[in-house]
């Protein structure tokens, strides 16, 4: 762990995003997006398994042999890390990626304004969309932190692993997250709705009883903030309906027409003149006449609707590239809204004796959690 603690901070400082730890290899490192090796830095297989008992509690552990593979978060020597460790040829490696101590802004992001107006909803459904790696758990946490600033509301959130740790400011922010602090996101909403929320984040609607609960709990007045793998507004729509018996669809549409606030499509799509990626957005605004849409199921008229919804805040992506990005004199680069850092707050991540299958109230468990440790 000190030769693991020892080379976060020199990544840190060398404004290092992410490494690669491979048994028997050198340690591999990107930085400013260039892989390079580290060839005074070499591991070996029995450093790496130590280094990953070091990271891993024995249910971790378990989840390892089991999966072959485990994706987690973690905070060392005052950073935030995403962690994947994995079985290979060369025994486990390690991928990390090192994350910014506090969460983005909207201007760091490069997004719309117009995002800002979701921080104000008190009640109904916000599903940011998109495919894997297009950016949609770090707009939601743009969107967290707004609220944490601004408003003074009990915020959950569920997440598959935790990324940005929220400060308490404003707001009251309580983060779990799957497989160490519940054991499902079904379960985490029916805990959710029984601990007084405001606002409600799943990290991913996946299953049935995910989506219905989503649906139950923006019905009952909070603001739920989701994410949904999908490719367009319709295509998105679509998803969350059909993935019901077709006897319930009826109803679920109803319950998503009346509750759907926003719907965004969110990719990732890179921008010569400037050298890299920018958010492109596709933005639909639960209208009166989409409202219906939805009812009806006449979801192949949303795209139009969207293309005649200007004036109520929608964008097509053609339309958010013309009226936006293009008329835009200045942007973020990446490297600097997503440059690691230490991490702002300071509190304990702290793990009860009592969940640990044994120990008595105010004993310390037989082994810190390796976030303890770091």
């Amino acid at each position: 762990m000190k030769k693991f603690e020892k080379l976060i901070s020199t990544a840190v400082q060398s404004e290092v995003s992410d490494i690669h730890i491979a048994g028997g290899h050198a340690t591999v490192l990107r930085h400013h997006g260039r892989i390079r090796k580290d060839e005074d830095e070499t591991w070996t297989h029995e450093e790496v398994d130590r280094l990953v008992g070091g990271l891993l509690d024995d249910n971790q552990l378990r989840m390892l042999r089991s999966r072959q593979s485990l994706d987690f978060a973690a905070t060392v020597h005052s950073t935030r890390l995403r962690i994947n460790v994995f079985n290979s040829m060369r025994g486990l490696s390690i991928a990390v990626r090192l994350l910014p101590g506090t969460a983005p802004s909207f201007e760091d992001l490069n997004l719309h304004p117009s995002l800002e107006k979701i921080c104000e909803l008190r009640s109904g459904l916000v599903l940011i969309c998109g495919a894997t790696g297009t950016g949609k758990t770090t707009t939601i946490a743009a969107l967290v932190e707004r609220i944490n600033q601004t408003r003074t509301d009990h915020i959950i959130t569920l997440e598959d692993p935790i990324e940005f740790r929220f400060q308490s400011k404003c707001a009251f922010v309580e983060q779990r997250e799957l497989g160490t602090h519940v054991i499902s996101f079904e379960q985490g909403l029916l805990d959710a709705l029984r601990e007084d929320p405001d606002v409600i984040v799943v990290g991913e609607l996946r299953e049935r009883a995910t989506m219905r609960l989503t649906l139950n709990a923006a019905e009952a007045g909070n603001l739920v903030i989701a994410t949904l793998h999908a490719t367009n507004p319709e295509d998105a729509v679509y998803r969350l309906c059909n993935a019901f018996p077709l006897e319930a669809q009826e109803e679920v549409r109803s319950q998503l027409a009346s509750t759907l606030q926003w719907l965004i499509v969110q990719n990732l799509v890179f921008q010569e003149k400037l050298g890299y990626r920018l958010p492109v957005l596709s933005i639909l605004r639960n209208t009166q006449p989409v409202k219906g849409i939805i009812r009806d199921n006449k979801l192949f008229q949303l795209e139009s609707t969207i293309q005649m919804g200007k004036a109520d805040g929608m964008f097509t992506r053609e339309r958010y590239i013309k009226d936006f990005l293009n008329t835009r004199e200045q942007f973020t680069p990446p490297s600097r809204a997503f440059q690691p850092s230490e991490e702002v707050t300071r509190e304990k991540l702290y793990r009860s004796p009592l969940m640990a299958g044994g120990g008595n109230p105010g004993e310390a468990p037989a082994t810190d959690s390796p976030e303890e440790r770091s």
